[in-house]
């Protein structure tokens, strides 16, 4: 069955059984009852009580909140309260994050025109948007929003803003004659959509479609499936969490087992049910100490500043984890205008008959003066009082060349006042305006140069008049050509005299006229655009431009920027479209530019890159992006773009720039390599703080540690160290290397090699240490263990900072929150053996100057060691 664009208007009306007199009001209430309002229907949401549930399924948590409970029957009360209130925060976050990304439904529902001018029962009247059903007649006028999808009846110079829907800028020009090819939104010219804005002109169209099966409608139904993306980060933390979380509890269960069995076996006379107390008070302690409670919290604090940098390189985070997916991002899917280019027409090139160099100096010759006149009188746009451009962007490009030159258009204007006009339309295209110019009345013409040239008869040739001969003629057809090849939007322009004072055009009157010359205009890259995706490519990272424009100017484009290389391609969403999933799969790495694409072909351009395990950013300013944009790993909104798009992405450019995508991605990776500092720093004094345990187990020794000690271990050292190693300043090859793999685990490239000996070298020091304290008493061995692994890990701080670079070479001073850190935790410790806190914690009278220098002797070994390790392994 042929699409209504491919219909004749007659054929449309017939198939909706209705004539220009519009519907009558029986069959208005009966396809209302079938079809239902013209709105977006609201979706079930889930409740905030569920999603606060939801968020303690995660296993680290589970098994935080069976200490905490465990804590808290055995009577301490202090320790369970702030685990609960660790767990609290971070569910609170969660599901305010979530609670935000609802939002883009409701601005698509805010988008709907409010009221229509419909005709029934062959009167005119205004009725609420909401209300309007299939086959009714539909009245537009310039400014207002199109309140359903339908097939234009009439259209008078009707020009229809579709960003929205196609992301580009550019006015479509409307017809009503059918169109014999399937073609995409962009190119159905005698289609509307509801919610595109009328800019220019008057039209009438019979309603096609409503609701949610308009194509606003279909969109909402793509942003409600598109499945939200964890990131890397986040899937990693949640696989080795629930693996930590087994590997914890079973470590507690067999150290409890053993020190029960001891106790069982044991000679000694001791209070059994106290001893299995105490036995089972030690192996929570243990599983909080290993599990690092404070890791979310870190994370989201790292990711945090992240985004603080990142605001300074315009882009604007909506979802925390999104930093972070930055850094691991392959794909970069951007859309052309106003991302890799200004988003603003703009002159480039002229061409006028034997004229060297037009507009190089301030002497014009008479080509050049009636060039620039014709240009600005012969042209609607304006810019008013606030500074705003009203028109279409190719007049407005013609007023900033002229501004540019030092020529006031409304100088010229009140100058040369407007007799009369031919407005334009996509019939003739072209457009004509009556002035008296030095005494004469002159017609000015502009137009498509196949046209112009066409009509013309005469050519100015250096400011003199001659006939348009085969030689010429032929000139300035081969300059259009060279023009079109380059993927330049050209206009023609000309002038004739005319006799009356008072004239009253015609269409007639558009021949027998002089041709001035052409006028070549682009949309230009941004300067900073060429650099940066040469940067991108450097950084293992492929751009893809995705664009509603035709194919020759974004491939112009694409080359032009280097995006496009020798064997990539470029290809239309209608050759998409006949693309099998296999044959798109094996060109998919070879495409880099997409032309003219609808937002299905948006959401399967992403899923193909997805299923080939890369991480895809897209950006997007229109509603059509919105699906895509909630599909993708990380959505990219643009600051200028609408609400829709906005409320569906996890970050926003608030300048519009591919540029600050890049600067973004550098950011992105170096919070990830913060985060995994953090992470390491974090595991390896919990490694080393259990490999003395359960050295001490094998070895029957006393328990090193008391909880309370281990608790006030983690306060001190879990927060302000691995919040400080967050702000670590970019390592040297940040933007040099390749993205990471998203199958690699959370300990790769370094980071588990980093823990284990980073662990080990603490576990050593703390049973050296621990060994030396038994020898003159229990009490003595755990006051000592407890020093050496406080001070070993707040130490630790230094060698975390960077996995290539030792703390001198990375400029011990350089980051201030480290020493900060490491202050914090020596004065933090200096309270656990003051008079009044030794009973508190455990430390004897007895541990003086002598035993400390031990301890922090061991600590300081174990930190220059980390260090010389490290120096060793880069040499190699």
């Amino acid at each position: 069955m042929k699409h209504h664009y491919q219909t004749t208007k007659e054929d449309v009306l017939k198939q909706l059984e209705v004539d220009k007199k519009g519907l009558q009001e029986d069959q208005v209430k009966k396809r209302l009852e079938e079809e239902g309002y013209n709105e977006i229907a609201d979706r079930e949401k889930v409740p905030t009580w569920k999603l606060f549930l939801e968020t303690f399924k995660d296993a680290m948590v589970v098994v935080l909140l069976i200490a905490a409970i465990v804590q808290l029957v055995l009577g301490e009360v202090i320790e369970s309260i702030i685990i609960f209130l660790v767990i609290l925060l971070n569910s609170i976050i969660s599901v305010v994050q979530t609670k935000k990304a609802e939002s883009s439904l409701d601005a698509l529902r805010d988008m709907s025109a409010p009221e229509a001018k419909v005709v029934r029962n062959g009167s005119t009247k205004t009725i609420m948007a909401r209300e309007l059903v299939p086959g009714d007649i539909v009245k537009l006028e310039a400014g207002d929003y199109i309140p359903a999808d339908g097939r234009l009846l009439e259209a008078e110079s009707l020009k229809v803003n579709e960003g929205m829907l196609t992301g580009e800028s550019d006015a479509v020009e409307k017809t009503t004659a059918p169109l014999e090819e399937e073609v995409t939104i962009g190119d159905q010219v005698n289609m509307v959509f509801s919610s595109s804005l009328v800019v220019n002109g008057r039209g009438t169209f019979v309603v096609t479609a409503t609701g949610e099966k308009a194509e606003i409608g279909k969109i909402a139904e793509m942003i409600e499936t598109a499945e939200a993306k964890q990131t890397p980060l986040q899937r990693k933390l949640d696989s080795f969490s629930k693996k930590l979380g087994i590997a914890i509890l079973l470590i507690c269960i067999i150290i409890f087992a053993v020190q029960v069995g001891r106790l069982w076996f044991s000679d000694a006379d001791v209070d059994m049910t106290k001893a299995i107390l105490d036995a089972l008070m030690f192996s929570v302690a243990i599983a909080v100490a290993a599990i690092p409670e404070a890791l979310q919290s870190i994370v989201t604090i790292v990711l945090s500043v992240g985004t603080n940098k990142m605001a300074k390189q315009h882009a604007i985070i909506r979802r925390l984890p999104a930093v972070e997916t930055l850094g691991s991002t392959r794909v970069i899917c951007t859309d052309k205008t106003g991302t890799l280019t200004e988003n603003k027409m703009t002159v480039t090139d002229f061409y006028l008959p034997e004229v060297d160099k037009p507009f190089s100096d301030n002497k014009w010759d008479k080509s050049e003066q009636l060039l620039m006149q014709t240009a600005v009188l012969c042209n609607d746009s304006y810019i008013n009082e606030d500074k705003k451009e009203i028109g279409d962007p190719t007049e407005i490009a013609l007023i900033h060349l002229a501004e540019n030159k030092k020529q006031s258009y409304k100088e010229m204007r009140d100058k040369y006042p407007r007799k009369a006009e031919l407005p334009f339309d996509s019939d003739r295209k072209m457009m004509s305006t009556v002035h008296e110019i030095d005494k004469e009345t002159l017609m000015l013409i502009k137009g498509g140069p196949d046209v112009m040239l066409e009509r013309a008869q005469y050519v100015l040739v250096n400011g003199e008049k001659r006939e348009l001969s085969a030689e010429w003629l032929q000139k300035l057809q081969e300059q259009n050509e060279s023009y079109s090849k380059q993927a330049l939007r050209v206009l023609a322009f000309g002038y004739k005299k005319i006799d009356e004072e008072n004239p009253s055009l015609s269409v007639e009157d558009e021949k027998d006229f002089v041709l001035i010359g052409l006028m070549a205009m682009m949309d230009p890259p941004r300067e900073a655009v060429y650099g940066s995706i040469e940067e991108a490519k450097k950084a293992g990272i492929q751009p893809v431009m995705i664009t509603g424009d035709h194919k020759t100017t974004a491939e112009a484009i694409g080359r032009e920027i280097g995006l496009m290389e020798e064997g990539d391609i470029a290809v239309t969403g209608k050759e998409l479209d006949k693309m099998s999933e296999q044959e798109l799969d094996e060109k998919l790495e070879r495409i880099t530019v997409y032309a003219r694409v609808s937002p299905e072909n948006k959401i399967r351009i992403v899923k193909a890159w997805q299923e080939k395990g890369q991480i895809t950013a897209m950006t997007g300013d229109g509603v059509n992006d919105a699906p895509a944009l909630k599909q993708a790993d990380i959505g990219i909104g643009m600051g200028s773009g609408t609400d829709v798009a906005k409320d569906s992405a996890a970050m926003i450019l608030t300048d519009d720039n591919f540029v600050s995508i890049v600067k973004a991605v550098g950011v992105g990776r170096t919070v990830f390599d913060n985060i995994k500092k953090a992470i390491a720093y974090l595991f390896a004094g919990n490694l080393g703080a259990i490999i003395a345990i359960l050295f001490a187990v094998i070895m029957n020794w006393a328990n090193p540690f008391t909880a309370l000690q281990l608790l006030f271990i983690n306060l001190v050292n879990d927060s302000l160290p691995a919040i400080a190693l967050g702000v670590e300043k970019p390592e040297p090859n940040v933007m040099k290397r390749k993205p990471r793999d998203i199958k690699e685990g959370i300990f790769a490239g370094g980071t588990l090699r980093s823990v284990t000996i980073r662990g080990i070298l603490i576990g050593v020091a703390v049973i050296i240490s621990h060994y030396i304290g038994l020898q003159h008493s229990d009490e003595m061995g755990v006051a000592m263990a407890f020093t050496t692994l406080i001070l070993s890990r707040t130490l630790q701080t230094f060698p975390a900072r960077s996995n290539v670079q030792t703390a001198i070479g990375a400029g011990i001073f350089q980051n201030k929150y480290v020493i900060g850190a490491v202050l914090v935790g020596f004065l933090l410790y200096t309270i656990t053996i003051l008079p009044f806190a030794r009973d508190i914690f455990h430390i004897p009278a007895e541990f003086g100057l002598s035993k400390f220098a031990i301890a922090f002797g061991l600590a300081l070994a174990s930190m220059i060691l980390m260090e010389v390790v490290k120096l060793i392994r880069n040499k190699k």
